[in-house]
């Protein structure tokens, strides 16, 4: 299931970062993840993506840091979509990550896509709280994660990165 904006038809990464060449969501970059972060019309921020067996830890199951760098890319579109929204601007923030923890559930497979799914917990000034999940195609959860991402000020480097 690709999942499509239903306004634009193209995901968040593709919509205000088209040059972006993170390796986790980067549409620029071909050797990387390429995470796709859309909002459903009922305001959930999901994405969806399909591992190889180059993504294994071993046979079947996915590498930790691969669902790392997934939950924190995912969680840092969903706070910088929400930062956008609060401050009603026209493009989000350029955020990072200020700190966050991956909780291992289970082992996630890697014979079938993944999905994920990103939700506010708070905001503060320039700062996001998100919570986040990774789970097979019949819902079974298999990792979490909550982060706390920052819009950054000029004179930092990811500052105009998207």
């Amino acid at each position: 299931m690709a999942y499509r904006d239903p306004d634009t038809g193209v995901c968040l990464q593709e919509r205000y970062a088209p040059a972006l060449a993170c390796f986790g969501c980067g549409p620029a970059n071909p050797q990387g993840l390429r995470l796709r972060t859309i909002v459903r019309e009922d305001g959930a921020l999901v994405a969806a993506w399909q591992p190889g067996s180059h993504h294994e830890a071993f046979p079947g199951v996915l590498n930790g840091g691969i669902i790392g760098t997934l939950l924190d890319c995912h969680c840092n579109w969903a706070a910088a979509y929400m930062l956008m929204h609060v401050r009603g601007d026209e493009r989000p923030p350029c955020t990072v990550t200020a700190e966050y923890a991956i909780r291992m559930r289970r082992p996630t497979p890697t014979s079938a896509e993944v999905h994920l799914r990103a939700w506010l917990v708070s905001i503060e000034d320039d700062r996001a709280t998100v919570d986040g999940e990774l789970s097979t195609p019949d819902g079974e959860v298999t990792a979490t994660c909550r982060g706390t991402f920052v819009a950054v000020k000029p004179g930092h480097p990811a500052y105009h990165r998207w």
